[in-house]
């Protein structure tokens, strides 16, 4: 059994933690945020994306012990109180889900290709990036639509707030 303090959301988390717990485990089973989601155990199919110190990472695969003081984002931590992130209401406007597994992965996902691309993105990028993530509802159009329409947002405020 290990201590392990992880900064999830902001707000610090210290447990004591098997030395094989995975960090979606951390996040699901010891902190009770299960919108991450698991779903194949062998980093396939991005459901459990989540962001570890400004990095995309699949969290099925990373012991929680090995991240020791790193902060973490998740799903749950986006929203503002009732006010959606750009990539959550996009998602929504442009329906980029359908069952809504793959949702809370493909966000993440999206929203720190965002964060690294400034908003520069288009069609192919989007794409090529989330190959990582698997959708097996909506065949990536109305998702692509939806990580276009954010980062666009994202571009337009960042110009705004330059002047």
């Amino acid at each position: 059994m290990s201590n392990v303090a992880i900064t999830v959301n902001g707000t610090l988390h210290t447990k004591e933690v098997e030395d094989r717990t995975l960090l979606v485990q951390f996040l699901r089973d010891h902190l009770g945020l299960t919108g991450t989601h698991v779903g194949c155990d062998t980093t396939q199919c991005g459901a459990c994306t989540v962001i570890v110190d400004g990095k995309a990472v699949k969290s099925c695969t990373i012991l929680a012990a090995s991240i020791e003081g790193a902060s973490v984002s998740t799903v749950e931590g986006l929203a503002d109180g009732e006010k959606l992130h750009d990539v959550q209401a996009a998602f929504h406007e442009h329906h980029g889900l359908q069952c809504g597994f793959c949702t809370p992965g493909m966000i993440m996902a999206s929203v720190n290709m965002i964060e690294r691309h400034d908003g520069v993105l288009d069609e192919a990028t989007v794409r090529h990036e989330l190959e990582g993530n698997l959708c097996r509802c909506t065949g990536y159009h109305n998702i692509i639509k939806a990580v276009l329409s954010a980062a666009e947002k994202h571009r337009t405020a960042h110009a705004v707030a330059a002047e």
